[in-house]
């Protein structure tokens, strides 16, 4: 039962996760998210990329992030939502400095939503 529930709450934070993507993509004319699947989508990837590729280029990163005083993982935010517009069709970013404010306002508002996909698999 509680697997279950762990499941839909999953599913329900990356509906969310795609909404404000959508919502992201209206409010930034650099940014183009065809409909609210694609935006579910990107949701599933950045969770997924946030979980494997991250930290391994955070590791790699560690003295030009020091170096930075941690400025340099906001590179690295960008850089993954540039990933993620290259390997899907319907969401696209003009370029490096969209992508950076992308990130920027996308964790902004999941922050005061209090979305993070992390939660619902901590638990």
């Amino acid at each position: 039962m509680s697997r279950s529930k762990d499941i839909f709450s999953i599913l329900i934070q990356l509906a969310v996760a795609g909404l404000v993507i959508i919502f992201t993509g209206y409010l930034l004319p650099g940014i183009v998210v065809d409909d609210w699947i694609t935006g579910v989508i990107i949701a599933a990837l950045l969770a997924l990329l946030n979980l494997t590729i991250k930290p391994i280029l955070i590791f790699l990163t560690i003295p030009i992030t020091i170096l930075t005083l941690g400025l340099f993982l906001l590179v690295i935010n960008a850089l993954l939502v540039m990933l993620a517009a290259a390997l899907i069709q319907g969401f696209t970013v003009d370029n490096f400095w969209w992508a950076l404010l992308f990130s920027l306002v996308l964790s902004l508002v999941n922050s005061i939503l209090g979305i993070s996909l992390g939660n619902g698999l901590r638990r």
